[in-house]
């Protein structure tokens, strides 16, 4: 494999994207709906049942909400912290070559070898890479050449 080299913006687009396209494929699909409800409820039962300070009940359902808030605007929370971390907004380096996938920014440097590859996901907009860790890595299509792109897919997929 020949050593291929690129830098991207790590944008507002750039995060959404990875977001976007990453969502489906990830741990989280479906919103976790039971945790608001249990505090909601809990919160409820106490302001209900308990005669002491109202305080317990209502920092409860408050939390409760927020998570149903959190649970609501989940993309637009997840892209607000990716935009206060000191990354968003810098260059990255990216470079493939036979050894992995390497990323560098002025902050991190993130390395992820062939072998700690297990599958590939590819989507629309770019691929997703599984390691056996259980961590994601998201390329954009829009960054790699088509032909670097099929032959990363062979490479992957011929593993197994």
């Amino acid at each position: 494999m020949q050593p291929f080299n690129t830098q991207f913006t790590l944008s507002r687009d750039f995060l959404a994207e990875c977001f976007d396209q990453s969502l489906p494929y990830g741990k989280n699909v479906k919103p976790n709906y039971l945790f608001p409800i249990l505090l909601l409820s809990s919160g409820a039962g106490l302001l209900l049942f308990i005669e002491q300070p109202k305080i317990a009940g209502c920092t409860l359902i408050a939390l409760g909400v927020l998570e149903l808030i959190h649970i609501r605007f989940r993309r637009a929370w997840w892209l607000a912290r990716q935009m206060l971390g000191k990354s968003a907004g810098s260059e990255v380096k990216l470079t493939i070559d036979k050894d992995g996938i390497q990323t560098q920014n002025p902050y991190t440097i993130t390395a992820l070898l062939w072998t700690d590859i297990e599958r590939i996901i590819e989507t629309d907009l770019g691929l997703i890479l599984v390691a056996k860790s259980g961590g994601q890595q998201y390329l954009s299509k829009s960054l790699l050449p088509a032909e670097l792109i099929d032959e990363i897919v062979t490479k992957i997929k011929g593993k197994h």
